[in-house]
Protein backbone atom coordinates (compact mmCIF):
# COMPACT_ATOMS: atom_id res chain seq x y z
CA UNK A 1 0.00 0.00 0.00
CA UNK A 2 2.74 2.45 0.84
CA UNK A 3 4.47 1.64 -2.31
CA UNK A 4 0.86 2.98 -4.33
CA UNK A 5 1.15 6.19 -2.20
CA UNK A 6 4.72 6.77 -2.99
CA UNK A 7 3.87 5.65 -6.74
CA UNK A 8 1.05 8.48 -6.83
CA UNK A 9 2.52 11.69 -5.17
CA UNK A 10 4.13 12.69 -7.60
CA UNK A 11 1.53 12.15 -10.29
CA UNK A 12 -0.58 14.29 -7.29
CA UNK A 13 1.39 17.16 -6.96
CA UNK A 14 1.97 17.44 -10.75
CA UNK A 15 -2.11 17.93 -11.02
CA UNK A 16 -2.57 20.63 -8.28
CA UNK A 17 0.10 22.31 -9.64
CA UNK A 18 -1.99 22.59 -12.70
CA UNK A 19 -5.18 22.98 -11.17
CA UNK A 20 -3.57 26.35 -9.60
CA UNK A 21 -2.25 27.14 -13.00
CA UNK A 22 -5.16 26.73 -14.93
CA UNK A 23 -8.24 27.16 -12.28
CA UNK A 24 -7.23 30.08 -10.00
CA UNK A 25 -7.85 33.45 -10.13
CA UNK A 26 -8.26 36.35 -7.93
CA UNK A 27 -9.40 39.96 -9.03
CA UNK A 28 -8.31 41.93 -11.83
CA UNK A 29 -10.15 40.17 -14.72
CA UNK A 30 -7.10 38.44 -16.05
CA UNK A 31 -7.69 34.99 -17.90
CA UNK A 32 -4.92 32.13 -16.59
CA UNK A 33 -2.28 31.06 -19.20
CA UNK A 34 -3.25 28.83 -21.89
CA UNK A 35 -4.82 25.55 -20.96
CA UNK A 36 -2.13 22.59 -20.88
CA UNK A 37 -2.70 19.90 -22.81
CA UNK A 38 0.46 18.08 -21.40
CA UNK A 39 2.31 18.58 -18.40
CA UNK A 40 5.37 17.96 -20.18
CA UNK A 41 4.86 20.85 -23.14
CA UNK A 42 7.89 22.54 -24.05
CA UNK A 43 8.56 26.21 -25.25
CA UNK A 44 7.85 25.85 -29.01
CA UNK A 45 11.07 25.91 -31.19
CA UNK A 46 10.34 28.76 -33.38
CA UNK A 47 9.48 32.11 -31.48
CA UNK A 48 8.14 33.67 -34.62
CA UNK A 49 5.20 31.00 -34.44
CA UNK A 50 2.13 32.54 -35.22
CA UNK A 51 0.63 31.43 -31.43
CA UNK A 52 3.88 33.56 -30.15
CA UNK A 53 2.64 36.28 -31.93
CA UNK A 54 0.21 37.66 -29.57
CA UNK A 55 0.95 39.44 -26.14
CA UNK A 56 -1.78 39.10 -23.51
CA UNK A 57 -2.49 40.17 -19.65
CA UNK A 58 -3.07 36.98 -17.43
CA UNK A 59 -2.75 36.30 -13.87
CA UNK A 60 -1.08 32.96 -12.71
CA UNK A 61 -0.92 31.60 -9.50
CA UNK A 62 0.70 34.44 -6.94
CA UNK A 63 2.91 37.07 -9.34
CA UNK A 64 -0.65 39.34 -9.87
CA UNK A 65 -1.04 40.05 -13.37
CA UNK A 66 1.57 39.29 -15.88
CA UNK A 67 2.34 39.30 -19.48
CA UNK A 68 2.05 36.00 -21.46
CA UNK A 69 2.93 35.30 -24.92
CA UNK A 70 0.03 33.64 -27.39
CA UNK A 71 0.91 30.01 -25.69
CA UNK A 72 1.09 30.99 -22.04
CA UNK A 73 4.37 31.39 -21.61
CA UNK A 74 5.95 33.96 -19.46
CA UNK A 75 7.65 37.38 -21.24
CA UNK A 76 10.49 39.01 -19.64
CA UNK A 77 12.61 42.22 -19.46
CA UNK A 78 16.29 42.43 -19.13
CA UNK A 79 17.58 45.13 -16.64
CA UNK A 80 20.44 45.79 -18.88
CA UNK A 81 18.76 46.56 -21.79
CA UNK A 82 17.20 50.11 -21.90
CA UNK A 83 13.84 51.44 -22.77
CA UNK A 84 14.47 54.84 -23.59
CA UNK A 85 15.66 54.48 -26.54
CA UNK A 86 14.71 50.81 -26.95
CA UNK A 87 18.27 48.77 -27.17
CA UNK A 88 18.58 45.28 -26.41
CA UNK A 89 21.90 44.17 -24.82
CA UNK A 90 21.59 40.25 -24.94
CA UNK A 91 23.16 39.28 -27.81
CA UNK A 92 24.73 35.36 -28.96
CA UNK A 93 24.25 33.04 -26.13
CA UNK A 94 22.49 35.42 -24.35
CA UNK A 95 19.76 35.17 -26.78
CA UNK A 96 20.01 31.50 -27.22
CA UNK A 97 19.05 31.27 -23.48
CA UNK A 98 16.69 34.59 -23.59
CA UNK A 99 15.03 34.23 -26.66
CA UNK A 100 13.59 37.56 -28.17
CA UNK A 101 10.17 38.25 -28.64
CA UNK A 102 10.50 38.66 -32.49
CA UNK A 103 7.78 41.41 -34.24
CA UNK A 104 5.55 40.50 -37.09
CA UNK A 105 3.64 42.89 -38.71
CA UNK A 106 0.88 42.87 -36.15
CA UNK A 107 0.66 41.56 -32.53
CA UNK A 108 -2.23 40.47 -31.11
CA UNK A 109 -2.98 42.17 -27.64
CA UNK A 110 -5.24 41.44 -24.96
CA UNK A 111 -5.24 43.52 -21.74
CA UNK A 112 -2.28 45.37 -23.23
CA UNK A 113 -2.66 48.85 -24.62
CA UNK A 114 -1.67 48.94 -27.72
CA UNK A 115 0.44 52.64 -27.45
CA UNK A 116 2.48 50.62 -24.91
CA UNK A 117 3.74 47.94 -27.27
CA UNK A 118 6.44 48.92 -29.96
CA UNK A 119 9.44 47.54 -31.70
CA UNK A 120 13.31 47.89 -31.97
CA UNK A 121 15.91 46.43 -34.45
CA UNK A 122 18.53 44.27 -33.32
CA UNK A 123 22.14 44.18 -33.98
CA UNK A 124 21.63 41.14 -35.98
CA UNK A 125 18.73 42.89 -38.11
CA UNK A 126 15.85 41.34 -36.60
CA UNK A 127 12.92 43.01 -34.79
CA UNK A 128 12.17 42.52 -31.66
CA UNK A 129 8.76 43.50 -29.82
CA UNK A 130 9.22 46.30 -26.87
CA UNK A 131 6.74 46.90 -23.74
CA UNK A 132 6.81 50.28 -22.01
CA UNK A 133 9.86 50.51 -24.47
CA UNK A 134 11.60 47.48 -22.95
CA UNK A 135 12.51 44.46 -25.15
CA UNK A 136 10.70 41.51 -24.49
CA UNK A 137 11.90 37.80 -24.06
CA UNK A 138 11.18 34.37 -23.46
CA UNK A 139 13.08 32.13 -21.42
CA UNK A 140 13.81 28.46 -22.58
CA UNK A 141 14.31 27.39 -18.96
CA UNK A 142 10.13 27.65 -18.58
CA UNK A 143 8.78 24.37 -19.34
CA UNK A 144 5.32 24.87 -19.42
CA UNK A 145 2.53 27.89 -19.87
CA UNK A 146 2.87 30.21 -16.92
CA UNK A 147 6.16 28.77 -14.93
CA UNK A 148 8.69 32.03 -14.24
CA UNK A 149 11.44 30.05 -13.69
CA UNK A 150 13.25 33.32 -15.22
CA UNK A 151 12.44 35.55 -12.00
CA UNK A 152 15.60 36.95 -10.97
CA UNK A 153 17.73 35.17 -12.91
CA UNK A 154 21.20 36.78 -12.85
CA UNK A 155 19.14 39.63 -10.60
CA UNK A 156 18.42 41.24 -13.93
CA UNK A 157 15.36 39.15 -15.34
CA UNK A 158 11.50 40.07 -14.65
CA UNK A 159 8.31 38.97 -15.89
CA UNK A 160 6.21 42.29 -16.75
CA UNK A 161 3.19 44.11 -15.58
CA UNK A 162 0.77 44.48 -18.20
CA UNK A 163 1.90 48.29 -17.50
CA UNK A 164 5.87 47.30 -18.60
CA UNK A 165 6.78 47.44 -15.08
CA UNK A 166 8.80 44.56 -13.96
CA UNK A 167 7.52 42.19 -11.07
CA UNK A 168 9.95 41.61 -8.36
CA UNK A 169 7.45 40.24 -5.76
CA UNK A 170 4.45 38.11 -5.00
CA UNK A 171 1.39 39.78 -4.92
CA UNK A 172 0.01 37.29 -1.97
CA UNK A 173 1.15 38.65 1.05
CA UNK A 174 1.78 34.48 2.15
CA UNK A 175 4.54 34.41 0.12
CA UNK A 176 5.22 37.82 0.34
CA UNK A 177 8.74 38.73 -0.86
CA UNK A 178 9.33 34.50 -1.66
CA UNK A 179 11.69 35.71 -4.32
CA UNK A 180 14.12 37.26 -2.12
CA UNK A 181 14.39 39.92 -4.56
Amino acid sequence: MNRLIRAAAPTAAGFAALVVLTGCQSGGGYPAPAAMDSMSMQMPADATGPAQAALRAARPFDLGPMVVDGSGFTVYRYDRDTAAPSRSACDDACAEKWQPVRASSEVALSGIDRKLVGSLTRRDGTDQVTLGGWPLYRFTGDQMPGQTAGQGNDGAWFPLTPEGHKIQTTTDTWRADAFRI
